[in-house]
This record gives structure tokens, C-alpha cells and sequence, in this order.
């Protein structure tokens, strides 16, 4: 067993899970994928049955698909430049069978609980009441399910849910002739406000925000925005001066559409990008009121002090990042969703730890973890190893100052990162990693010690 390489558990065969499973087969490492659902997908699983899905019927990817293709399977040909969240689905499960990996997920199977043991591995309890050893866990379970609902004074006495439960404009609420408030502006309020305010739906619609935001285009002088990017020789505050210099230019003053004065500079903000809002809003089919105070029964009093006959509400207002399956403490994130990690990854002290696809990456998050698990592939092996805690903690301040630099400080942006700065010192962090490990003769920073284990004899403890 002196070759051998620790076995992982991964939760979860979203996007990031299973493009980690395909890094681990790649390499022969030994896996179990546990999925609750009965299908790969996780969020863009339109009507998940696990109930987690965030999908509504008209969803489009905000992302191009010149930017959303995993490296070694191409999107079709045939795609639109922003594929619906049904084609998105499909090609996730194409991927999955055309690498062989559905035999080796387990589907309709939760991790309840995941704890690590005295003597470091991990214990991992499944809703099947089994409870089965580790050498390292990769978590994977996503972060846009547990949705955050604002606490206003009052009580409103008519339909109010969370974005996470919108469906279409008939579900879970027929929401024809309706006066709609839709709270938020980002990406989710703005397809949702815009599908609501066609005249043949709401009575009248109004977005509440705290404040305003700059709303960005997908297409910028008649090709795809999101296929611009600056060079990598470009210092990166002389890049955003030429971006916000640009969308400004394009898409004109927030005021002259009817929508509150911006209190930041573009991209100071993780982008709301629709190509309708700003239409819709200019016809006035969209209205814009601060936030809200009160709730009064069926009505709303805003912090203007307007006070609007409202019918139904929605809550499009984040989502909290949260591990279900962990105890202790150390590994949730705090009050103000602030969860920092080496590289977005690890958690300096626990060395067989792995979060996959924890960020809000620009532009896509979809094949994210599928360049993180180039790390954690040479890791398990012995061909990258970290620098030691202390060092990888100056790492982590270094990382937020510089991904998190340019935005306001909101829960929204605490997992904030340039896609393409990321990849890229990423990818340098292999080496330097590489190095190290030479130093070490390549020695494995987690040993193969699970495979010893009795998942029977842990079951009966």
C-alpha cells in the first residue's frame, strides 16, 4: 500500500464536483462522489428534486459559452452565445458520461455529517445511516441554496419568497395583474423584473434596492462583453479604468432610465448583466423605489416614505455560504459571510481539506473548480506541496486585498475573484509548489491510511 493515494469523498456532482472527480480519476486516485440528487447538476438542475436548484424556466446563463467550456470537451457548435440553463444542463451530463464518471457517483445519497477523527482523517455519515473513513474531503455542495431573506419591521399578509423559489410568473404564484415588488438588483431581480413587468403579467412592478447599481450589457459593440479581457501585461487598475471608462460609454447614466444614481464605479460591484432590464426599465414597465421599511399587511412603506398597495413579493437577496454536514465551527464561515482560504481552497492547518468552487469567479464560476483541481490533484500525488501555515495566512490577506480590493464591502463580495488573475497565479502556484515538494522528495502531504478502516465496524460504533 506504499503507493497508494488517499481516497477522497466528494460532496456533491454540481460542476465542481464532478470536474474534480475527473481530475482524481485522471490521476488513479480512489473517490467516492456522493449526490443527493438523482442526477448530476446541482444548481442547474431545473427543478432539482433535492429542492436546492436556484433555476427558473427562462434562465440563460449570464456567461458566454465562449467562456464556460471545460478545457477538454468543448460546448456545441450549434450553442447560442448564451445557452439556456437546459443546454447548460445537458452538457454537464454529456461531460459526466463521455468520461465514464456517473457509475462512480452515488446518487440519491446526502452527507449528514463530515467531522474529522482523532487522528486526522475524516468521518463521513451518509443519509443511509452509514459512516465510512477518509484520508482528505472535498466539498463541493455549492453556495447559492441557502438563501438569505431580509428581516423587515411588520408582517406582510400576501405571497413573499425567495428568488430560490421562483419558478416562473405562475409558479409558485400566479402573478398576473399583480402589484410586485422585487427586492434587489442583482443578476437573479434583474431577469425576474424583467419577465414580471411585461404588461400581459404585473400590474405594476417596482425593484427596492439599498442603492443603485450600474446594470452591464452582454453585448458591447456588437460582440459578446464578456469576450473581452485585458492583456495579462496590463497592470490591473489601468485595466478597470479603461473598462469603466468603456461601459460607461456604452450603456449611458443610470438616471436617464428612471433607476437611482449609482454610489460606486462600474465593477466596484459583482455585475448585474442583463441584456432587457435597462429596456424595460426605460418604458417605464419597471419602477424603482429605495428599500423597503415596513411591512403593513398588504401594503409596503419604503424608506422614502412612499406607501404602495403590494400583492406579492420577491426576495432576491443573496444567499448565505454554508456547510450543513460540519460541526464544528471553525469551518463555517462568519455572520458576515466571510470564509477566507489559501488559493480559495484550503484552510491553513488542515492539511486533507479542500472547499471546490467557493467564489463568485468573473466571469464564470461554471468550470472554476476544474482549474483548482489542478492543485489539489498535484497535492494528493506529491508534486505541489503549500507553503507552511503562518506563510499561506500572508497569502490569504494578500489574495483578498487584491481580488477584493475593487468592490464595496457587502456579504455579496466576500468570495470575490478575477477569473482570469486567479488561473493565472494559480498556475504559478503549482510551480512554486512544485519546488517545494521537489525539497521534500515529493512526499505525499496525506498519507493512504482510510483504506484501512472498516466501514462496518464504524457503522456499528
Amino acid at each position: 500500500m506504499a503507493d497508494a493515494l488517499p481516497k477522497a469523498c466528494i460532496i456533491g456532482a454540481g460542476c465542481s464536483g464532478f470536474t474534480t472527480a475527473k481530475r482524481l480519476q485522471d490521476l488513479g486516485a480512489p473517490f467516492d462522489c456522493f449526490e443527493m440528487s438523482d442526477d448530476v447538476g446541482g444548481n442547474w438542475y431545473f427543478n432539482n428534486p433535492n429542492g436546492l436548484s436556484a433555476c427558473y424556466e427562462s434562465l440563460h446563463i449570464d456567461t458566454s459559452k465562449w467562456r464556460l467550456a471545460f478545457e477538454d470537451y468543448p460546448v456545441p457548435a450549434d450553442w447560442p452565445d448564451f445557452p439556456h440553463h437546459a443546454q447548460l444542463l445537458q452538457y454537464f451530463r454529456d461531460y459526466v458520461d463521455h468520461f465514464g464518471l456517473r457509475p462512480k457517483i452515488t446518487f440519491n445519497t446526502r452527507v449528514d455529517r463530515a467531522e474529522r477523527t482523532a487522528d486526522g482523517l475524516w468521518s463521513v455519515t451518509l443519509s443511509s445511516g452509514e459512516t465510512r473513513l477518509y484520508d482528505v474531503l472535498f466539498v463541493c455542495n455549492g453556495h447559492h441554496w441557502d438563501a438569505r431573506v431580509p428581516d423587515y419591521p411588520g408582517h406582510f399578509d400576501g405571497p413573499h419568497f425567495h428568488a430560490h423559489a421562483y419558478r416562473n410568473p405562475f409558479d409558485p404564484v400566479d402573478m398576473r395583474g399583480k402589484n410586485i415588488v422585487v427586492v434587489g438588483m442583482g443578476n437573479s431581480a434583474m431577469d425576474i423584473a424583467s419577465e414580471l413587468s411585461q404588461r400581459p403579467i404585473a400590474k405594476t412592478l417596482w425593484v427596492a434596492a439599498r442603492r443603485g447599481v450600474w446594470v452591464l450589457p452582454k453585448y458591447m459593440d456588437g460582440r459578446v462583453a464578456d469576450k473581452a479581457s485585458m492583456p495579462a501585461w496590463m497592470p490591473r487598475k489601468l485595466g478597470l479604468a479603461l473598462a469603466r471608462k468603456k461601459i460607461k460609454r456604452a450603456v449611458g447614466r443610470m438616471e436617464d432610465y428612471g433607476l437611482p444614481k449609482p454610489d460606486h464605479e462600474p465593477l466596484e460591484a459583482h455585475p448585474s448583466v442583463s441584456g432587457e432590464f435597462l429596456t424595460r426599465a426605460g418604458c417605464g414597465d419597471v419602477k424603482f423605489k429605495p428599500n423597503i421599511a415596513e411591512l403593513m399587511g398588504r401594503q409596503v412603506r419604503f424608506e422614502d416614505g412612499s406607501v404602495e398597495d403590494v400583492d406579492a413579493i420577491v426576495y432576491a437577496t443573496g444567499y448565505n455560504i454554508s456547510f450543513p454536514f460540519f460541526v464544528d465551527p471553525a469551518l463555517q464561515p462568519d455572520a458576515e459571510n466571510r470564509f477566507p482560504l489559501f488559493k480559495r481552497m484550503m484552510q491553513p492547518g488542515v492539511p486533507n481539506l479542500f472547499f471546490m468552487g467557493l467564489a463568485q469567479p468573473l466571469p464564470t464560476l461554471v468550470n472554476f473548480a476544474e482549474q483548482q483541481a489542478k492543485l489539489a490533484g498535484a497535492y494528493l500525488t506529491g508534486r505541489y506541496r503549500p507553503p507552511p501555515p503562518e506563510e499561506m495566512k500572508q497569502v490569504i490577506a494578500a489574495d483578498e486585498a487584491l481580488h477584493l480590493g475593487p468592490y464595496y464591502k457587502a456579504a455579496r463580495h466576500t468570495i470575490q475573484v478575477d477569473f482570469a488573475i486567479y488561473v493565472r497565479d494559480l498556475l504559478k502556484e503549482i510551480e512554486r509548489g512544485e519546488k517545494r515538494a521537489a525539497k521534500a522528495g515529493y512526499a505525499r502531504p496525506v498519507a493512504a491510511r482510510a483504506a484501512a478502516g472498516s466501514p462496518q465496524a464504524l457503522a456499528a460504533e
